[in-house]
């Protein structure tokens, strides 16, 4: 499966190269060393040749997105010259390659990440193509797909849920039934280490999945626009709203698998495949560890449960990867063509057929090949009220890798020591956003 997931060595957090997360990262200024640009091919001045830039690295998304695009060139007879690079170094080059002769299409990111660059005029708007393919997608993924002006500026193609994953057959063996009220869920908690489980499995040895942790609480606590402006640097860490949602989490901490600090998120979702532990709050790639087909059908996941009931369990934290339009596009009529086919359920269906681990952002895709999690993963994106990203997508990644991600392993090893940890991040966020 195609994730972005960092590598398995430990970053080291004051690093000021970018760290990946589970959405990738790219570099956004604030004295991040950017290396030269990727640079476009130069050949699509042709009118029958769109270039594209491509992070698609990894075998499968590689295979997955060159049999989209000869489909494209067999239905408009334009040719589509990818130009891929590495992924980590796609994204630590994004400003420079932007900024240059970019390709004139790129993969990228939707939210906050996307609109940093339309507000920068690093990209171009896309309403003509949205006014072809509007129909296609819910109005949560609209929402995702608009700069800061209003505009369109990005077609997703595929997404995928962080929920909280679990064993049917533990659930059954012991009576458990799935919370949907953070009471019931910190009852469940306690009912769990009672039985001999460890409650919540956890590792955050690579430092991104604590970020997903600490969405979840925040968005349940004090809802999507409070989430979305924290995120951009517009609210205070130092809120009490802030301090609330940590509170929350220091509630639950003593449930979570201990040491997180030194484990993988591998080695903690083998604790569930194990049946040791009862519940994970994670991506659906951690279906990846479920390599019996049998323990595979038996995992299931519900959605992370109500705190505040003014916001329910309206918002749904769905990565979602796409492609946006370069400043100045060489060929504008061809690439036009290709965002609106990128943007189609044609496309997402020769998609989903190489990479079966995610979900079609559209709801005109044809779900019938889904399994019955990507189903349920499906049926969750697609009525949810809100969509986030993940912290590292939704806000600065040099603020999320060098002060967030030490920060929660902080507060992890002490939870004690919130107030100057918040503090703190309030101070060094205040000097990276206004760096931009």
């Amino acid at each position: 499966m195609h994730l972005h997931l960092p590598g398995q060595s430990v970053p080291t957090p004051s690093r000021r190269t970018l760290l990946r997360g589970i959405g990738g990262a790219a570099a956004l200024g604030a004295g991040i060393p950017l290396l030269s640009a990727c640079g476009g091919s130069g050949s699509s001045a042709d009118p029958k040749t769109v270039t594209l830039g491509s992070n698609a690295s990894d075998a499968v998304p590689k295979k997955a997105f060159a049999e989209i695009y000869a489909a494209f060139k067999k239905q408009s007879g334009v040719t589509v010259d990818v130009n891929t690079k590495d992924h980590n170094t796609f994204q630590e080059q994004i400003n420079s390659y932007l900024q240059g002769t970019p390709d004139d299409v790129f993969n990228w990111f939707a939210g906050y990440r996307m609109q940093f660059f339309a507000s920068k005029k690093l990209a171009s708007p896309i309403d003509d193509v949205w006014d072809k393919i509007g129909g296609n997608f819910p109005d949560a993924m609209k929402k995702l797909s608009k700069g800061e002006d209003g505009k369109y500026y990005f077609v997703p193609l595929y997404t995928y849920p962080w929920a909280i994953f679990y064993r049917k057959s533990v659930f059954q063996q012991h009576g458990y039934e799935v919370p949907t009220t953070w009471d019931q869920f910190v009852a469940l908690c306690k009912k769990m280490k009672k039985d001999g489980l460890v409650p919540i499995a956890f590792g955050d040895k690579d430092a991104w999945p604590a970020l997903g942790t600490f969405d979840q609480i925040n968005f349940r606590t004090n809802g999507y626009d409070f989430h979305v402006d924290l995120m951009a640097g517009k609210a205070s860490w130092t809120d009490a709203k802030v301090r609330a949602a940590f509170d929350h989490w220091a509630e639950i901490l003593p449930y979570h698998q201990e040491g997180a600090v030194g484990r993988t998120w591998q080695d903690a979702a083998q604790s569930l495949v194990a049946k040791k532990s009862g519940m994970y709050l994670l991506g659906t790639f951690v279906g990846q560890q479920f390599t019996n087909e049998a323990d595979r059908e038996d995992l299931d996941f519900f959605a992370f449960p109500e705190i505040d009931s003014a916001y329910g369990q309206d918002t749904v934290e769905a990565p979602t990867d796409g492609f946006l339009l370069s400043k100045a596009p060489k060929n504008r009529s061809g690439a036009i063509k290709l965002l609106e086919f990128l943007g189609s359920p044609a496309a997402e269906q020769i998609y989903l057929k190489s990479d079966p681990n995610v979900v079609a952002a559209s709801t005109k895709a044809d779900t019938s090949s889904y399994s019955a999690l990507q189903k349920k993963a499906y049926d969750m994106i697609s009525g949810a009220e809100h969509l986030t990203q993940f912290m590292d997508r939704d806000s600065r990644p040099d603020f999320t890798a060098t002060v967030m991600q030490p920060a929660l392993q902080k507060f992890i090893r002490d939870p004690k020591g919130i107030d100057g940890l918040l503090s703190s991040i309030e101070r060094q966020k205040k000097t990276i956003f206004a760096s931009s």
